[in-house]
């Protein structure tokens, strides 16, 4: 885990974030019953305020569960939610999530990040990662807006901005990261008179798809970028705990802003799907509280808040765990897709050698592979239909990568998950694919 680093200079005031904020954002009003829930802990006070349900009405009367034990060999320990932490798991609960599992991730984000508990920052729980995505990309962006997205990127925020007409301004990147050289160009020749984006969304992590983890040194430099610019990184890192390189694991861009003069322009997202559970849709979004607050406005005109008791029983674990606990854990599982990468990777070599090209992920469940698919390594091939036809007509299905581009050009890439199949399988499936690769070339001979 990333040990604290420098104190910050000096912390950007809330009023800077007025000008990021969208239309949509300035003009939500406060959910006139959910920003007076906190004064009902008020004592002496009665309150009259909320339709809560009855709890008396509730048919569930204990609820108990069993889980590994990361520290003990993965022998089974069961848990049991005591008579209180039950009926706050079966009641309406805050909007930014219930406290003390906001004040254990507030913890988690300082053992991880070094990020420190001030009064400039805080974390809000949501249905998953994505679920938090979407509402920080309401709050901080209009329609019309030119935004900074890696490319290639992930499929699910495509949608997102294309909801609102965004000009999706595409960032180059490699196996190292977002090419900063290249975002430097883009910004530094931006049209005078046209207003530069507000954002800049990247994976840094195991990317989906294309499995790159950035570099220390393409991180820092996205950072003064982001300062000489002055947008905000929506740092979406749902691989944050799936590292499995060789190196030391990289400081998040959350961590490393605490090196930066002014401290403010990273907006996280974590995600517990791909470390506890997909199901229990949990994830956590961390940074600057105005536009916390922002994502919180939206969750209590919308879904009120993320399920109280998924949130308890999500709780109840890593306070069995602890700090310690969660991080063996994470390594574990890291472990585990480690095992993952190098059964694909053999796959890889066996069958596609001179057939594709790649570079082998260090995080993360994805492989993104280049087909060479004619005998000229020049000329740029179009995975889409060989991907979408060929392939699944060989029984085989995995994604072209023309669907993680913002334009949709052709491309000759493919994106190929690794997380669930045995080594068996993998070969099978790497085996037919080299087939449909023999026989694109062979047609492409021939036109």
């Amino acid at each position: 885990m990333t040990n604290p680093l420098v104190s910050p200079k000096s912390i950007l005031p809330a009023e800077y974030y007025t000008r990021f904020l969208s239309e949509i954002a300035k003009n939500r009003k406060p959910s006139p019953i959910r920003s007076l829930f906190p004064l009902e802990a008020t004592p002496g006070l009665i309150s009259l305020l909320a339709g809560k349900p009855n709890p008396d009405t509730f048919p569930f009367t204990s609820l108990s569960f069993s889980a590994r034990s990361p520290i003990a060999n993965g022998q089974e320990v069961a848990l049991k939610l005591d008579e209180k932490e039950l009926a706050q798991g079966l009641q309406y609960g805050s909007t930014a999530g219930l406290e003390q599992l906001c004040d254990w991730i507030l913890g988690l984000q300082e053992f991880s990040h070094g990020r420190k508990r001030d009064e400039s920052w805080t974390v809000s729980i949501g249905s998953g990662s994505q679920d938090l995505i979407y509402k920080a990309v309401t709050a901080l962006v209009n329609p019309g807006d030119s935004v900074l997205v890696e490319s290639p990127v992930y499929a699910g925020v495509i949608p997102m901005f294309h909801s609102l007409h965004c000009d999706q301004i595409e960032v180059e990147t490699d196996a190292h990261g977002i090419c900063s050289n290249s975002l430097r160009s883009t910004l530094e020749n931006w049209p005078v008179g046209k207003p530069k984006p507000k954002v800049l969304y990247t994976v840094p992590y195991g990317c989906n798809p294309t499995g790159m983890t950035a570099t220390l040194e393409r991180r820092k430099e996205v950072l003064k970028l982001a300062r000489e610019h002055d947008f905000i990184i929506l740092e979406d890192d749902p691989y944050y705990y799936l590292y499995y390189g060789d190196a030391p694991r990289y400081p998040s861009y959350f961590a490393l802003e605490l090196q930066e003069p002014e401290v403010g322009r990273v907006l996280r997202f974590d995600s517990l799907s791909k470390i506890l559970s997909a199901g229990v849709r949990i994830g956590f979004a961390s940074g600057p509280k105005p536009l916390l607050q922002a994502i919180d406005q939206h969750t209590a005109t919308s879904n009120l808040q993320t399920s109280s008791l998924t949130q308890i029983i999500v709780y109840k674990l890593l306070a069995a765990w602890g700090y310690e606990g969660f991080k063996q854990h994470t390594e574990n599982v890291s472990a585990f897709y480690r095992e993952k990468r190098d059964v694909f990777q053999r796959a890889m070599d066996t069958h596609l050698s001179g057939l594709a090209t790649w570079t082998p992920p260090e995080a993360g469940m994805f492989f993104w592979f280049k087909l060479l698919l004619n005998e000229d390594p020049e000329v740029e091939g179009d995975s889409e239909s060989v991907i979408r036809t060929n392939a699944v007509e060989r029984g085989v299905l995995a994604l072209p990568g023309t669907v993680f581009l913002p334009n949709g050009r052709k491309t000759a890439y493919v994106r190929a998950a690794f997380s669930l199949l045995g080594e068996s399988d993998v070969d099978e499936a790497i085996k037919r694919l080299k087939q449909v690769i023999i026989d694109a070339r062979a047609a492409n001979a021939t036109s």
